[in-house]
């Protein structure tokens, strides 16, 4: 097969505006400057318990989801959460915050849930302050900037009081 040639001076005008401006493109470099000075990089450790109430007159998780003919908290169960966070294993311990996501149970022979909360501050020195958490439970959370270490305190029935210990990297 013949490649057709460019013939006409038009053509090979656009062709050349066409290359040079590939060029132009290829060869534009954008400095890369922080335009925020972040400082140096901080440690926060933070200690509170985590009061997830599914049962009673007030509960703060509801299940929005399960499979069909199952238990209601079986594999595949879906749970809204809106729990408080104080500073004590007593739900009568001082409110920090609360945490608002949700979880999944994801065992299907082991009781195992995937959970994506955040967790907002509402008092002290962190107030408006909040992070996220991605990761299983039971267990200890791995995050690329954070940690968590998570026991359960009490557990009544499907009732729970866990409690967080969580150094967080931040600027």
């Amino acid at each position: 097969m013949r490649r057709a040639a460019v013939r006409s001076p038009l053509a090979r005008v656009a062709v050349f505006f066409l290359c040079l401006s590939l060029v132009i493109v290829q060869g534009y470099v954008v400095r890369e400057e922080s335009p925020h000075n972040l400082g140096k990089e901080k440690v926060t450790q933070l200690h509170f318990f985590f009061h997830d109430t599914v049962t009673g007159k007030n509960p703060t998780a509801v299940l929005v989801a399960k499979p069909n003919g199952t238990f209601p908290f079986n594999f595949g169960s879906l749970m809204v959460i809106d729990d408080v966070l104080t500073t004590g294993v007593d739900r009568a311990s001082k409110v920090v915050g609360n945490a608002q996501g949700f979880y999944a149970l994801t065992g299907l022979t082991d009781l195992s849930l995937v959970l994506a909360v955040d967790f907002g501050f509402t008092t002290g020195k962190y107030n408006g302050s909040s992070f996220s958490v991605m990761s299983r439970n039971p267990g200890q959370f791995r995050m690329a900037r954070g940690v968590a270490f998570l026991t359960t305190r009490v557990l009544r029935g499907i009732n729970a009081i866990v409690e967080y210990n969580v150094t967080l990297l931040h600027y």
